[in-house]
Formats: structure tokens, C-alpha cells, sequence
């Protein structure tokens, strides 16, 4: 019999054992292993449990194995290769930049570092090209410099830490709640309140791995507060400042989602992934009509925080992109707040 190959040799590790929460009821074993651990992969993973790497109640299972309450779940997991993301010449819209820190202005479309399904292209191979060594080191050979994230289609400010003093410190003020994250967002709807806080617990979705949901009586839902404001009112539409003070997975998405007011063109949380200036003006789109927006309309508008070096306090604001800034046009040309208003 060949030898497992190195990705199964799972002696490197130590085991981790893990409960079976009432919300994980039913899950089948790789989805509860999946959800427990994001950076391998589903085949991966299914592989391990063939090898034995995976034990219930010190018993064998499949990777079809439903799971039941309480039970316990023993996993010795390969350790993974981690290198650091390889330099790509990829343009940067640097905001700040100084001896500790630098604030980029991250494009839609890109993921912050390195993960599965996205190993190149990524903020991080970026910033290793424009800045070489001086970078952080704290999180990991995978995320150099990265002190936060924003999610792939979201845009807008980002902070990077020159080295790891800086990235301490600026992590501390993150995990304190001082940071003050302020977002431009277009929803769908118009919300029926000027301002207000949303305070709903966020927890994994109970159907799908890849979403996030409202979480009132699961366990696994975690409190998230949520300050939003409108800027600007139109037909159908509504231009928001939102503050998130925590900082749950999707959670201004999902939040904005639960009042009736999704992000506009938000896939996952909203139902639609475009839009066109001929819906805007409520005309026939024509099949090669180019959308005027094809991500979700949620921008990273301004960050403030406390200078690592000098104690001073920052507010970096990055301008709103093209995309977004056509949007606001089209509405205020098409869908002003009477309804009465029509396209000419």
C-alpha cells in the first residue's frame, strides 16, 4: 500500500475535540468540519475522515455521517502550507502613508489575502509588491501588514501596519471598539426611519455555510450593533451612512437586509447582482445593456482611529468610486423622492 501523501499526515498537529451544539444538529460530518475549519477545503477534509483523522465518540464515520446533539468530535487536521502571498505588480490608491502605516483605497472586486479559490490577485500579493519587507508580520505569513478586512465586493478604506508595533497597537484599538468605521451604503427601499440602531445577534446561516443570518435564539448568534442614518432620499431607493460598532461577519448586509432595505445589487442578502440606468429610469433593459452596477453598493467611506506612533487622532476618508458615484447620479436624475418623477 502507497504511503498517505504529506497533506494527510496529521501527527503535526494537536487534535481538537469539539461538541455538537444544538444549532449543528442534523449537519452532516464535513459540513460541521467545514464550518469548524474555513481554510480547508471540503475535499480536503473528506479526505481526512476517510484516513481516520476523524473520530465520533471515538468511532470511526463517513463524511455523510448526520451528527446528534452532544456528541464529540475528535479531529487531527494536516497542517497547512503557509507562505507568504508571492509580490503582484497590482495598482494601489495609497489614502495615507507614513513610517507606521499606510490607508489604501481597496477597489470592489478583490479579496484582502490569499484564500481558497483566490491565491493571486488579492490586496496582499499587492501591498508585499509596494512595500517589500516593511510589513507586519502578526498575522501570519498569509496577511502581511493586514490589520482588518473588507469583504471582496465591498470597497474603501483599508489599514495597513508597517510593523508589528504598529500592528499591535492598532489590533488593540480594533478588539477596544475605538475604531470608528463609517460606510456609504445605496439600499434597496427606503427605510422608514431617518436614523436608528439595529442591535440583532449575528450567527451562521442554518442552511448555508456561505451566509450569515439573524440569530434570536440560537446559540450561535452573536450581538452586533448597527447605527445607520440617511443621507439621501429617492423612489424606491435610500443613500445611507452606517456605522457598525461591531464588527460581525456581513453584518451591515445582513442587518440593512432584516429591516426590508438590502444593499442594492448585494447577491447573496439582496436577490440581484446588477443593475442597469434603464431600470433606474424603469425602461426595458436591451440584452447587451452594460449594468451600471455590478457589485454591492457598500463603500468603507471614512476610518478613524488613534496614530500608533504619535497618539493623534486620524480620520482618513476614501473618495466614493466611480461605480457608485454613477448610481447616486442616476437617482438623483431618475428617482428623486417624489414619485411622481419620470425619465425623459
Amino acid at each position: 500500500m502507497p504511503p498517505d501523501p504529506p497533506e494527510l499526515r496529521f501527527l503535526s498537529l494537536e487534535p481538537v475535540e469539539l461538541a455538537v451544539s444544538p444549532a449543528e444538529v442534523g449537519w452532516r460530518l464535513d459540513q460541521f468540519l467545514v464550518y469548524h475549519f474555513p481554510q480547508y477545503s471540503r475535499a480536503l477534509l473528506r479526505r481526512v475522515i476517510t484516513a481516520g483523522g476523524v473520530r465520533v465518540d471515538n468511532r470511526g464515520c463517513k463524511p455523510a455521517y448526520r451528527l446528534r446533539l452532544g456528541q464529540h468530535v475528535v479531529v487531527s487536521l494536516p497542517e497547512l502550507p503557509r507562505q507568504s502571498p508571492k509580490p503582484e505588480n497590482i495598482p494601489l490608491e495609497i489614502l495615507f502613508e507614513d513610517d507606521w502605516l499606510a490607508v489604501i483605497n481597496k477597489p470592489a472586486g478583490m479579496v484582502v489575502h490569499p484564500s481558497r479559490g483566490h491565491w493571486s490577485g488579492t490586496i496582499a500579493g499587492a501591498l508585499v509588491f509596494h512595500f517589500g519587507g516593511k510589513l507586519s508580520t502578526l498575522g501570519g505569513p498569509t496577511r502581511p501588514g493586514v490589520v482588518h478586512r473588507l469583504d471582496r465586493d465591498t470597497s474603501g478604506a483599508l489599514l495597513v501596519a508597517k510593523h508589528d508595533l504598529a500592528h499591535s497597537r492598532l489590533a488593540q484599538q480594533f478588539h477596544d471598539r475605538l475604531v470608528e468605521k463609517e460606510y456609504f451604503a445605496v439600499v434597496v427601499g427606503r427605510p422608514d426611519r431617518d436614523r436608528d440602531v439595529i442591535c440583532l445577534p449575528i450567527g451562521v446561516h442554518p442552511h448555508s455555510r456561505e451566509k450569515m443570518a439573524i440569530r434570536t435564539i440560537s446559540p450561535s448568534g452573536r450581538m452586533a450593533e448597527t447605527f445607520y442614518e440617511v443621507l439621501e432620499r429617492f423612489d424606491g431607493f435610500a443613500a445611507l451612512r452606517v456605522r457598525p460598532k461591531t464588527g460581525r461577519t456581513h453584518q451591515i448586509r445582513v442587518h440593512l437586509s432584516h429591516i426590508g432595505c438590502p444593499v442594492l445589487c448585494d447577491r447573496t442578502y439582496g436577490g440581484r447582482a446588477t443593475i442597469t440606468l434603464s431600470e433606474i429610469c424603469r425602461l426595458s433593459s436591451h440584452p447587451a445593456e452594460e449594468p451600471i452596477l455590478s457589485r454591492q453598493a457598500l463603500h468603507a467611506w471614512r476610518l478613524g482611529f488613534v496614530h500608533p506612533g504619535t497618539g493623534k487622532w486620524m480620520k482618513i476618508e476614501a473618495p466614493l468610486p466611480p461605480d457608485i458615484s454613477r448610481v447616486l447620479e442616476a437617482l438623483r436624475r431618475y428617482r428623486p423622492h417624489s414619485p411622481s418623477s419620470s425619465c425623459t
